[in-house]
């Protein structure tokens, strides 16, 4: 969870975000040694007098083509590893389906009889002492630690998108259509997220929370909605 004043990322809970992390750490980089040429440069045309009769300079084109290129294909070829593992869902333990309403989420686990649900926001005058404002839910999703999990997303009304910063998931949810992600969650804890799409009024009220929990805890919480 991020913390007040927090100017990095939320801490990874997934394989896909700590990827994610350090392409941006890797990018961030780049762009400092891009920065950090352009204002040498720079200095030194304003401090130093220099002067040239050079008409055609081969070697210098040469080298302002390749360069960029070769920066280029840096940043392509990690970001295009990322992408396709953020596609990639190959036998998934667990398969949620998340459905956007205005404004709410209910979850179905497609993989039990009868075990769905509706989470809604927690107004501030029934929030626990210590819990978050505008983000904790009566009902959280729960899963199992370290098990593929495969997320299907629609909504039921208007564009919603479901979030999840610290998992590194974020994915539409279109009327009429089933878009899906999957992540893995290294640890336990309760991750929070909410709608990324401006869908209206309460926009802004629909947080989404993921507990992972050990597998014998989660067949434990199962076992009692099913029951």
């Amino acid at each position: 969870m991020a913390n007040h004043s927090q100017l990095g990322f939320q801490d990874a809970s997934s394989p896909i975000m700590e990827e994610l992390i350090e392409f941006h750490d890797h990018a961030l980089m780049v762009a400092l040694a891009i920065c950090s040429l352009v204002l040498y440069l720079l200095a030194l045309m304003l401090m130093e007098k220099l002067s040239s009769n050079t008409v055609d300079a081969q070697e210098v084109e040469l080298v302002w083509t390749i360069l960029p290129a070769i920066v280029l294909i840096m940043l392509a070829l990690p970001s295009l590893q990322i992408l396709y593992m953020m596609d990639e869902i190959d036998e998934p333990d667990l398969t949620l389906k998340a459905i956007g309403h205005q404004w709410y989420w209910s979850y179905e686990y497609t993989d039990f009889k009868d075990l769905s649900f509706d989470s809604y926001m927690l107004p501030t005058t029934d929030l626990p002492l210590g819990h978050f404002r505008l983000l904790e839910v009566d009902n959280r999703i729960v899963i199992p630690m370290e098990s593929p999990i495969r997320v299907i997303v629609t909504a039921d009304d208007v564009l919603h998108s479901w979030a999840v910063p610290s998992l590194g998931v974020k994915t539409d949810a279109i009327p009429g259509r089933l878009n899906q992600t999957s992540f893995i969650t290294t640890r336990p804890g309760i991750f929070y997220g909410q709608c990324s799409e401006i869908c209206g009024a309460n926009h802004s009220f629909m947080p989404i929370v993921v507990e992972s929990v050990p597998l014998t805890d989660f067949e434990n919480w199962s076992s009692l909605l099913t029951s």
